[in-house]
This record gives C-alpha cells, sequence and structure tokens, in this order.
C-alpha cells in the first residue's frame, strides 16, 4: 500500500508542478487554448494519442470487445493506429494547421464559422460540442471506479474529486501547454505501464501460447457461430460484422473529435507534423494494440466476480479482476497508468469545451467587447464549470462506458467528420450541406438512443459517420454555393509558395 501511495503522490505532485511551469505560455489566448501554435512533434503526438486512449479504452472497451470477439479484438486497435492515427495525421493534419491560421480559428465550429461564412453554423456546433463532450468527460472518471477499489480500498467519490481537482489545477494555471507536457509525461508511463502488464498477465497463464490453446477451447455462441471452438482464436473472431463497426467507431471517430483535430492546429511546422505521425502511429499500436490485446483474454478469467445479480457480465469489472492478482508493484503502475490515461483525456476535454463555449458562444454574442484577460479568466471558470458538472454525473453513471461514450463519439464525429473533412478538400461544400451533415449525425445517434432501431451504440456511432459522408457532399451538389471569390481566397493558403531544404524535397 505505501508503494501504491507514493507512485500516486509523486504523479500529482509532477503534473502540479508542470502546470506551475507552463503559466508562462498561458498569457494570451492563442497562447492559452493552442499553445502559441508552435508546440513540436514529441508533444503533440502524445497529446494527441493520450487524448485519445483514457481509462474507458483499457477498462471498458477492452474488457467489452475482448469478451465479445476474444483475440480478434486486436483488430480494434490495429484500425486505431492505421486509421485513427496515422491517416489521421496524413489526411487532416498539414492541411487542417494550413487552413485554421489562414482563418485565424481557435476552435472546431470557429472553423465552421469562417470557412462557412456563417455565425448560426459555428453556434449550433458549440452546442453540438457542449452537449456531447460532457458525457463522454464523465465517462472518463467511470473507469477508475473498480479499479481504484480494488487497489485502495478508497470509495469512488473521493476518486473522482481528487482526479477532476489536480486537473483543473494544472489546466487553468498553463492552458494547452500544460496539458500537452503532462500529456508526454503520461504518454510515458502508459506506454511502460501497458507492455508491463502484458507480460505479468500472460505470464500468469503460462505464457502466450498456453493462453492461446486454452483460449481456443472456449466455444462460443451459437447463434453467431453453431458453437465452433476457436472462434475467440480465429482471425476475425465470433461476429466479424459487429467487430468492423467498432473499428470504424473507434478509429474513423477521431476524424470528427474537436479535442483530437485540436492538436493540429497547434502544432509547429512540417517536420513536426512528419515526427509527430509516426510517434503518434507507434503510440498508438502500443497502447491501443496492446489494451485489446490484453482485452482478448477476458474469457480465461471467468469469474462470479464479474456477473452482476441477474447473472449478466459486467463488462467494466473484467479488466480490473484480470490484474487483481497481480503483485502490488504492477497494481501500483497500473493504477497510475489508467490515471494518466484518464487525467490527459480529460484535461484535453475540458479545455476544448470551455475554450469552445468562451470563443464560439459567448464571445460577441452574449458578452460583448471580451478583452483577452476576461477570455482567459472566463475559460478557467468554464474549466471548473465542466469540471464540476463532469464529476456529477459521474457519480451517478449510466451501466457500461462503452453505451456512454458510444452515444458522444457518435453525435460528434457523425456531425463533424463530413463538413470537416470535405471543407479541407473541396470548395463546393454548401451551408446546407453542413446543416445536412449536423442533422444526420446528431439525429441519428439520438433518435436510435430512444427508439433503438440499431442495437449497438457503438453500430449507431459508424452509421452516422457514414450517413455524414454521404449526406453533406449530396446535399451540397443540390444547394446554392457559396460566394466563389471568398472560398477560393480561402483556399489559397495551400498555394502560397515556401522555401524549404533540399533533405524535405527533392524538387528543383
Amino acid at each position: 500500500m505505501e508503494i501504491k501511495i507514493a507512485m500516486l503522490v509523486i504523479f500529482f505532485a509532477v503534473m502540479v508542478i508542470v502546470g506551475v511551469y507552463a503559466r508562462r505560455h498561458a498569457g494570451s489566448v492563442d497562447g492559452f487554448v493552442l499553445g502559441g501554435r508552435s508546440v513540436g512533434p514529441w508533444l503533440t503526438a502524445f497529446a494527441y494519442g493520450t487524448s485519445y486512449f483514457s481509462a474507458v479504452v483499457f477498462v471498458g472497451y477492452a474488457g467489452q470487445f475482448g469478451w465479445k470477439y476474444g483475440i480478434a479484438s486486436t483488430w480494434i486497435g490495429i484500425g486505431n493506429a492505421v486509421i485513427g492515427s496515422l491517416l489521421a495525421w496524413v489526411v487532416l493534419g498539414r492541411r487542417t494547421k494550413i487552413m485554421t491560421q489562414h482563418l485565424g480559428s481557435k476552435t472546431m465550429p470557429d472553423f465552421f464559422g469562417e470557412r462557412y461564412n456563417s455565425k448560426a453554423l459555428k453556434i449550433a456546433a458549440s452546442a453540438i460540442v457542449f452537449v456531447f463532450l460532457i458525457p463522454y468527460t464523465a465517462s472518463v472518471y467511470n473507469g477508475l471506479s473498480r479499479l481504484f477499489e480494488m487497489a485502495f480500498n478508497i470509495p469512488y467519490t473521493w476518486c473522482v474529486i481528487a482526479m477532476a481537482v489536480f486537473t483543473a489545477f494544472y489546466v487553468i494555471l498553463g492552458g494547452y501547454m500544460a496539458t500537452a507536457i503532462n500529456d508526454f509525461i503520461q504518454g510515458i508511463i502508459m506506454l511502460i505501464g501497458i507492455v508491463a502488464v502484458i507480460a505479468a498477465v500472460l505470464n500468469g497463464q503460462g505464457g502466450f501460447m498456453n493462453a492461446v490453446a486454452e483460449m481456443a477451447q472456449i466455444p462460443s455462441d451459437a447463434a453467431v457461430t453453431q458453437g465452433q471452438p476457436g472462434a475467440f482464436t480465429s482471425f476475425f473472431g465470433p461476429d466479424p460484422l459487429n467487430l468492423l463497426g467498432v473499428v470504424i467507431l473507434t478509429s474513423l471517430g477521431t476524424w470528427g473529435l474537436p479535442q483530437m483535430i485540436g492538436k493540429f492546429y497547434a502544432i509547429r511546422d512540417e517536420k513536426s507534423i512528419n515526427t509527430g505521425t509516426v510517434i503518434s502511429t507507434l503510440f498508438a499500436v502500443v497502447v491501443s494494440g496492446g489494451c485489446y490485446f490484453l482485452g482478448g483474454f477476458a474469457r480465461l478469467f471467468d469469474s462470479p466476480e464479474i456477473y452482476d445479480g441477474t447473472g449478466a457480465v459486467v463488462y467494466d469489472s473484467i479488466i480490473p479482476h484480470m490484474l487483481s492478482a497481480l503483485p502490488d508493484i504492477l497494481i501500483g503502475i497500473v493504477v497510475v497508468l489508467v490515471l494518466s490515461a484518464s487525467m490527459s483525456t480529460l484535461s484535453s476535454l475540458v479545455l476544448t469545451s470551455s475554450s469552445t463555449m468562451t470563443l464560439d458562444l459567448l464571445k460577441d454574442n452574449i458578452m460583448k467587447n471580451m478583452s483577452e484577460k476576461k477570455q482567459i479568466v472566463t475559460m478557467q471558470i468554464l474549466i471548473v464549470f465542466f469540471l464540476v458538472v463532469s464529476v456529477v454525473i459521474a457519480l451517478d453513471p449510466p451501466t457500461f462506458i462503452a453505451q456512454l461514450m458510444g452515444i458522444s463519439w457518435g453525435a460528434l464525429a457523425g456531425a463533424f467528420l463530413a463538413p470537416f473533412l470535405y471543407g479541407l478538400y473541396w470548395k463546393g461544400v454548401t451551408r446546407a450541406g453542413v446543416w445536412a451533415g449536423f442533422i444526420a449525425g446528431v439525429g441519428l445517434t439520438v433518435s436510435n438512443l430512444f427508439i433503438g432501431f440499431i442495437e449497438s451504440a457503438i453500430n449507431a456511432g459508424a452509421a452516422a459517420m457514414a450517413a455524414g459522408l454521404i449526406v453533406v457532399p449530396v446535399v451540397s451538389l443540390l444547394t446554392p454555393k457559396l460566394e466563389k471569390k471568398r472560398v477560393d481566397d480561402i483556399f489559397t493558403c495551400y498555394d502560397e509558395k515556401v522555401t524549404i531544404s533540399r533533405k524535405r524535397s527533392l524538387q528543383e
């Protein structure tokens, strides 16, 4: 217990020190929200990765999908690395940095307002961020509850409050730069922790080959694969179609999440994009691939502890149960790992929510003539507000983390992915097309919540993104175009001539 408590004290002390150190970068709105748009590749890549993977992935998703799909759930981690990290950086990174800097936009709603010359779109996007980031924020805490109770016998309430207080402290003090530096530290902890935990868990099962051999003997659901043995060790698992839906939502979804895209706004230069792409992808391979690979062995830990009173599996208890037999030092590492993953995501979410509310909703609409100092103070107050609201929700959470996160991801990515992606590449996107994308993404996700025509919230989120990618171009082709001269002027940012060194390009 002394070792575990000492690790926690050191962890929180480092977070506070970083917050104090980063204060000098948070004197302006641009500095507080984007780190002055001068953040290097390592900090940006780790900020992207740690915002991507939280306790939701390690405790909620890894347990649930590992139980359902067996070792094939590793495909989710591979999809996260290839689609959610590598392709996101290649397709969005450079263009996002160039166009948002040209437009002077600091948030995703601000981008919609400037790119499509519509204040109404900016306000609507702000409202969507406000409504759907809060349940996502609450789900981040939820993954910690059983883990802390297992390791410390500390009531969940105190864990949640302590995490919120420390997050508030360093984000309010240092803004984006404090979160980026802490994300880097937390990312290193996550990398080391996940490798150590996988090795320890498999060793406890007699090694990798023995664990796979035991998994191969477990029969799958007869309704899905006629009960054939070995389904949980097969290439695509017992239910490939639903597995694909999970891969799409958790991978392609990052392309439309404001807290993820915001990392590209802040990056420094060309070299940072190239280096960051590689680092971010490798980080995702280890952390996400490792989490889902570990979860793939969930059925080897089938015991009464993971069931509720009705006999249903409590997915969020699977990973904590897997880890409960580890030595104290490893449990301490796991707790710090999950705390790192959660606080990095939490800090990114509250900073995104507060900046969006201040810059896109309050400024110039409700509060006129806001000075830089007043904007920063307002964001700091809203950070506290968002954390308090998320704590209140987290203290009485819904049943499954994955369901809560699936709704948030589905609505946000469903609404924003298509208008943002097409807006970077295609001049023909219209305001009506963007509105159609917003309505399709949010409408499909919310209506499914009440009507339930798609059984899984995960698959509903994937369907919302697919709908947006179809609806936005179709409606744009049928509706009045934006002013040609203004759109052409926006896209001139890509044609601006720059001089680079020979080692960066072979062009004459």
